[in-house]
């Protein structure tokens, strides 16, 4: 069983790394204390996250009930900082939710999780972006990101309640298909010949990667 590290939030900064964006919220701190956690909505017209008190810029690109909580193991940020040689304090990823003690690359799309008195359910892995390669501010980093193939996970609220760190992550149901976030990632990014290993999930994915594996087959084909 895994735990929550800790819970982080955003307030607006200014971004120069988007055109259209005014301003950010991948720089994230934790909070103490619990957290009120909800769906959020639509990306266009909603709350943007699915935290109360955590800000979203980039509406067009995130946020949204499918975006709803960003999930960043620990272990993942520890390596990172070895490998930079850097300190990447929790919430340096972007992420709501610090975990440790749960492998959140090899979830499965749509996993649920309990954690606190909300349900979460797993919907997909987060892709680097010009803010987050702005913001880390490391030469390559997306390439760099992108071939380790751990991006951490993007969950959907299903029942909305309180999060705070201490909380444990119960793993309350998982689908029998084997895609994990991990393979999810390395299929949308540098592997496209997996996207079709996606389709044991297809109930789960969203239109774009459905659309992406329709377009795969249809290449293989002609």
């Amino acid at each position: 069983m895994g735990m929550v590290a800790s819970v982080n939030v955003a307030t607006p900064q200014p971004t120069p790394w988007k055109k259209n964006v005014r301003f950010t919220g991948i720089g994230k701190h934790p909070v103490t204390g619990p957290v009120a956690v909800r769906a959020p909505g639509p990306r266009r017209g909603g709350l943007g996250s699915g935290l109360l008190g955590d800000f979203i810029g980039d509406t067009k690109h995130h946020g949204g009930d499918d975006q709803a909580v960003y999930a960043f193991q620990r272990e993942d940020l520890d390596l990172w900082q070895h490998q930079l040689g850097r300190e990447l304090p929790d919430g340096m990823f972007g992420e709501n939710l610090t975990t440790r003690d749960i492998d959140v690359n090899a979830a499965r799309v749509g996993e649920r999780w309990r954690v606190g008195s909300v349900e979460l359910q797993v919907t997909s892995p987060r892709t680097p972006c010009a803010t987050f390669r702005g913001w880390l501010g490391e030469p390559g980093w997306a390439r760099m990101f992108s071939l380790e193939a751990r991006p951490g996970a993007y969950l959907r609220v299903l029942v909305p309640g309180e999060i705070q760190a201490g909380d444990s992550i119960e793993v309350i149901e998982r689908p029998e298909h084997d895609v994990s976030i991990s393979l999810y990632f390395r299929a949308i990014t540098r592997e496209r010949e997996l996207l079709p290993d996606l389709l044991p999930a297809a109930e789960f994915l969203g239109a774009e990667t459905l659309e992406l594996i329709e377009r795969r087959e249809t290449m293989v084909l002609d």
